[in-house]
C-alpha cells in the first residue's frame, strides 16, 4: 500500500487538508466534483435560502444519489458484459461443433468422391467388357 498523502483543496471557498492514498490529483478531482454540486445547487434560490446545515445535508443526499446511479448503472454493464461473455462462450461452443461436423462432411465427401470414381472406373470396365462380348475383340491394329 502505498504511503498516506495530505493535499490542501478548496471546498466552497474554504480551504480544507484532506489526506488519502491516492494521489494529489484525485482528491482535487473529488473536491472539483463538490464544488460543482455547490455551483450547480446554488443556482436554485431555494437551496440558497437553506440553514448551511441543511444545505450540506441537501449536497450530501445528492452526491449519495449520484452515487448509487452510478452504481446501479455499473452493475448493469457489469451484468450485460456476464451476459455477452455466456453469448461468446456459446458462439464459440457452437462454431467449434460447426467446425467439426464440417471436417466430418468434407471426410464423407472425399469418401463419396473416391466411391464415385471407383464405380465410374468399374462402369467403364463393365461397359467396355460389354461391348467386347457383344461386339467381339475389336481390331485396332494394321497389318
Amino acid at each position: 500500500m502505498s504511503a498516506k498523502k495530505s493535499t490542501e483543496v478548496l471546498i466552497g471557498g474554504k480551504k480544507y487538508n484532506i489526506s488519502g492514498y491516492d494521489e494529489e490529483e484525485y482528491l482535487q478531482r473529488i473536491a472539483s466534483y463538490i464544488n460543482g454540486k455547490l455551483r450547480e445547487y446554488n443556482e436554485v434560490e431555494s437551496f440558497r435560502k437553506l440553514q448551511p446545515e441543511m444545505k450540506a445535508t441537501f449536497v450530501e443526499i445528492n452526491i449519495a444519489d449520484d452515487y448509487f446511479r452510478a452504481k446501479e448503472q455499473i452493475d448493469k454493464l457489469e451484468s450485460d458484459v456476464d451476459t455477452k461473455d455466456q453469448d461468446i462462450f456459446k458462439f464459440k461452443h457452437d462454431l467449434i461443433n460447426a467446425q467439426v461436423e464440417n471436417e466430418e462432411l468434407k471426410s464423407k465427401l472425399e469418401k463419396l468422391e473416391n466411391e464415385k470414381k471407383e464405380l465410374q472406373l468399374a462402369k467403364t470396365k463393365l461397359e467396355a467388357s460389354l461391348e467386347e462380348s457383344l461386339l467381339g475383340p475389336s481390331i485396332s491394329t494394321k497389318n
